[in-house]
């Protein structure tokens, strides 16, 4: 609990101050099946669902520091694991930074996510 509210301090001493950051519509997500060994990069807009094997991941926002600063993206997502004949359950849900991806990892026995950068989709 700790490290969860270190994490959001964190993101929000980072960007607190829309000088230092900006908003993008869209997230470069990499997801690893750690069954299959297989790992795909994909991109999410905001408010878009997309499904990486069983998950159904949802970015709510991205963004990421300004040329000036140093490089930093950071992303929020929501993250759902549906199975058949199951409900659906909550897997992952906060803030994860590209830069320290370890620390708001995603902890799920199959599927690794971490986020790679934030850009502009028209």
């Amino acid at each position: 609990m700790f490290i969860k509210k270190s994490i959001i301090l964190l993101i929000s001493l980072l960007f607190s101050n829309n000088l230092f950051a900006e908003n993008y519509n869209t997230a470069v997500i990499r997801g690893l099946d750690k069954v299959t060994a297989t790992v795909i990069t994909f991109e999410a807009s905001i408010g878009q669902t997309i499904k990486f094997g069983t998950l159904e991941i949802m970015v709510r926002a991205c963004i990421k520091s300004s040329p000036e600063e140093p490089p930093e993206s950071s992303v929020f997502i929501d993250v759902w694991e549906t199975r058949p004949s199951q409900s659906t359950i909550s897997v992952y849900r906060g803030w994860m930074i590209a830069s320290s991806p370890s620390l708001a990892a995603m902890e799920h026995p199959v599927y690794d996510l971490w986020i790679i950068d934030c850009k502009s989709q028209s």
